[in-house]
């Protein structure tokens, strides 16, 4: 597959659409998006702060900058059609610099052929973060905002993680021993996440990824703290009531914010990014929150 590649700026745009309209989030210039690196991590990471050989602290490389020089995020051309090349070399997210509530937001992706630490020997890796607030770097690896993620790994796309103290309620099949819980829309919500028994992730309920080298489309529903992971047009799981804890131990609804495509190791490609508003659960999905 030949891509033609795109000059890249931060140069910003709008569009002015109606709410039910959808939305094209890429262009060429990526003018859509902040782009923020932290850390080219190693094998040995342990979720401390990188150290240098001194062992003095190093800084992340920050937002909106270091891109020009790493090339972690390059715009390409394919069918006269803008593809964001994510190489994952260095932790990191293009994250969306406006904030959003209640939307449908939909993706295609299909991964690359590279890998780096400390992934070498593991699945490939990315993600949507949604919900994402605050600053960049609260979580295990220091790269990303508070936020709910839907995965997309390797026979995994779907699968939820909590990102810093954000928590959230799925329907699940109670894990046991070390199971973990999986995702299934017959089942009762289990909650998930900061200040919850069951910690930090959720296993979506099947696999329905296309074979290698072939693009996969992604949707993401979310309507007043409810939401829905969608893997190629199946629901892979079904969440609700999304919240964070504060510092000082209250809950608060966690209901909108900005979205963050991960880059985590694994060289990713994304195309017909696209977003539209929702003034209601859509009717063939409410039923299953039921």
């Amino acid at each position: 597959m030949k891509f033609k590649l795109l000059c890249f700026s931060v140069a910003f745009c709008s569009y002015s659409v109606l709410a039910a309209d959808w939305r094209p989030l890429l262009d060429k210039n990526l003018s859509q998006w902040d782009t923020y690196l932290s850390y080219k991590h190693k094998e040995s990471y342990d979720g401390s702060v990188p150290k240098d050989e001194q062992g003095r602290p190093i800084a992340p490389i920050g937002l909106n900058t270091g891109n020009d020089l790493y090339k972690v995020f390059t715009m390409l051309e394919e069918n006269n059609q803008p593809v964001l090349r994510v190489s994952g070399e260095i932790y990191g997210a293009v994250t969306s610099k406006n904030s959003y509530k209640n939307y449908h937001f939909k993706l295609q992706f299909r991964w690359g052929d590279k890998k780096w630490p400390p992934r070498l020997n593991k699945l490939k890796d990315s993600g949507i973060l949604y919900h994402a607030v605050g600053e960049h770097g609260q979580e295990y690896f220091r790269s990303w905002m508070m936020s709910q993620e839907f995965q997309i790994m390797e026979g995994h796309n779907g699968d939820y993680w909590q990102q810093a103290n954000s928590a959230i309620d799925v329907r699940a099949f109670m894990p046991e021993s070390i199971m973990n819980a999986v995702a299934d829309e017959t089942q009762p919500f289990l909650k998930v996440g900061k200040g919850e028994e069951l910690q930090g992730f959720v296993l979506r309920k099947d696999n329905h990824e296309k074979p290698a080298g072939q693009w996969n489309t992604l949707e993401l529903i979310s309507f007043e703290g409810q939401s829905l992971h969608i893997v190629n047009g199946h629901v892979v799981m079904v969440l609700r009531n999304s919240r964070y804890v504060t510092p000082g131990g209250k809950t608060k609804p966690l209901v909108e914010g900005k979205i963050q495509l991960q880059s985590e190791a694994a060289e990713i490609f994304y195309k017909d990014v696209q977003i539209k508003a929702l003034d209601q659960m859509p009717a063939e999905y409410a039923r299953l929150f039921l």
